[in-house]
């Protein structure tokens, strides 16, 4: 699988079926040892309009292919992941510090997403109207509404699931019958040239996928705001998903972007059963994830208990490489430990207790949990994207749910007690997208609805959702 898609370390783009280089290139290294890993194109303005035009020109053939041939390359690309696992997992262990387990398991979410998403394409189906269920109109006319598609996607992909978010998007958008663009992260960018290597394996008829690796500071703006984009699918930052609904000429998005989940702990709750679950939502790949639990609000007559627990799950993480099957990783780069080290230096300098951690080496965090935060400390209120798990005691129910909509974002949150009236209660008055009951916060099963609110994004994404956002309503209207 690797050859076509590199030579003497340098990665290709794939355009109108071809893989192509540049002459200038971008090092990816990896951030478990400063190992120099590949380079990637740095493609330039005139290559985005290149491959824009390719991709416009490329999705009127497919918008003729019949759905059935669609899903079928799909369900091909699915079963190349599947047979390429090992290579690909080891690519992204490498390139972004995930860890061997979890690298596994994002090939073969991957995989089954795709699959699904070509069940799913196929049941979807348009309506046959009458207008006599409207008052004034007889049955003289009848309207045929059927799905089609937006044009040329844009898709803007994230470091830390550079495989799975890049096919969360590309695969609804090509069962709809659109073209992609796939712009990956810089660093991440070779996982997921494998993945498009996969879905030309499969079949896919040239331009219908086109990559674009490149700084986002030089080609970035271009693209979305260029002409032949129809529809941008992007996952990141909040300061960037502003800055891209701010220049993209009304451009119809789908965005998930930051968040700071919480976990509300109530005083009936399993202290063990919550205590694993927040863990694992919180440190799951050292806390790289926007669903991650990344604050605990938990009534204070329990407090000692839960973070007795948590301490206890804590320390059974395994800190270190990927390859080792640990749990907490290197983050993807120096920059992020000095954010996530100086967020823990300012809670610690304002009277929160460390209860353990704050220790780095190299671009690893040991795993921090903080107790007594306050709502003066940046900790309370930032999004880390890093192995920190901060704790504000609170006296009630309604001010654990005043903090938690205090915040900027509105992702997810999760509510662990044995009371399903407490869990309902509260769980209608927490503006977020999603509220998990006695669980993480976590993306998934990708066929439910996934979305933020607030700093956290627009639109609501899961499988037969993207395919709908990203198709139409087209109506012809017979006249009888």
């Amino acid at each position: 699988m690797i050859n076509s898609i590199k030579k003497d370390n340098i990665y290709h783009n794939l355009y109108d079926g071809k893989w192509i280089i540049s002459d200038n290139t971008i090092d990816i290294f990896s951030p478990i040892d400063g190992e120099l890993i590949g380079k990637v194109p740095a493609m330039l303005k005139d290559d985005v309009n290149k491959f824009l035009e390719n991709s416009k020109l490329s999705q009127k053939h497919w918008e003729l292919t019949s759905i059935d041939s669609r899903a079928n390359i799909l369900y091909k690309t699915a079963k190349i992941l599947e047979d390429n696992i090992d290579e690909i997992s080891e690519i992204l262990m490498l390139e972004i510090a995930k860890d061997k387990k979890s690298s596994i398991s994002e090939v073969k979410r991957t995989a089954d997403f795709i699959r699904h998403t070509a069940d799913t394409g196929r049941n979807l189906y348009g309506d046959f109207i009458q207008s006599d269920s409207f008052p004034g109109f007889s049955r003289n006319k009848l309207c045929l509404a059927t799905r089609v598609p937006l044009g040329v996607v844009l898709a803007i992909s994230p470091f830390n699931y550079p495989i799975n978010l890049s096919a969360s998007k590309i695969a609804p958008a090509l069962m709809a019958g659109n073209s992609v663009l796939l712009k990956p992260p810089t660093q991440g960018s070779i996982s997921a040239l494998y993945l498009s290597k996969a879905f030309m394996m499969a079949g896919l008829p040239h331009g219908v996928l086109n990559t674009i690796t490149g700084k986002s500071s030089s080609i970035g703006d271009y693209l979305v705001s260029h002409e032949n984009v129809n529809f941008i699918n992007f996952t990141g930052s909040t300061k960037v998903g502003n800055h891209i609904a701010s220049i993209s000429n009304m451009i119809p998005l789908m965005m998930e972007l930051g968040g700071k989940d919480a976990a509300i702990v109530l005083k009936d709750a399993d202290i063990e059963k919550t205590a694993k679950e927040i863990i694992s939502g919180a440190f799951s790949y050292s806390g790289q994830r926007c669903t991650a639990i990344k604050r605990v609000l938990v009534i204070e007559d329990i407090a000692n208990n839960l973070v007795d627990a948590l301490l206890n799950e804590l320390n059974q993480l395994k800190v270190g490489l990927p390859q080792d099957n640990c749990e907490v990783t290197p983050l993807i780069d120096s920059n992020s430990c000095d954010f996530v080290m100086n967020l823990i230096k300012d809670a610690l300098d304002k009277g929160a207790n460390l209860v353990t951690g704050y220790k780095r080496s190299g671009n690893i965090i040991y795993p921090t949990l903080l107790d007594n935060i306050s709502l003066d400390m940046d900790l309370a209120w930032e999004e880390p994207f890093g192995p920190v798990l901060p704790i504000i005691r609170v006296s009630s129910k309604e001010e654990a749910i005043r903090i938690a909509n205090k915040s900027q974002y509105g992702l997810q949150s999760s509510i662990f007690t044995q009371d399903i009236n407490d869990a309902f209660n509260i769980a209608n008055k927490l503006n977020v997208g999603t509220v998990q009951i006695n669980s993480k916060t976590e993306r998934g099963p990708d066929h439910f609805p996934f979305s933020g609110v607030k700093s956290s994004g627009m639109g609501t994404q899961g499988i037969r959702y993207s395919i709908e956002a990203m198709s139409r309503l087209k109506s012809i209207v017979i006249n009888i």
